[in-house]
């Protein structure tokens, strides 16, 4: 997926409040940032799909804390 489609579908999962959706959105952009070498934006995108998983208690939330502990991003949270 492109990113303006990814953008595109972001800015609807916001709208719709769809959370699963929003941390599947932010993981694959998360993705997208990795296969083009910006560690920075990645991040971001990944804290993003971690936040949403922790709000609504999804089971992602496990795997995205360990993602942003390996970068240096969050400390190691035990679920």
């Amino acid at each position: 997926m492109d990113l303006q489609e990814l953008d595109r579908q972001l800015l609807q999962a916001h709208a719709d409040d769809d959370a699963p959706m929003l941390i599947h959105l932010y993981h694959a952009a998360a993705k997208q940032a990795d296969e083009l070498q910006d560690h920075e934006a990645s991040c971001f995108y990944l804290t993003h799909a971690f936040v949403f998983a922790l709000e609504h208690g999804a089971a992602e939330a496990e795997e995205l804390n360990l993602k942003l502990y390996q970068r240096g991003r969050a400390h190691r949270l035990t679920f």
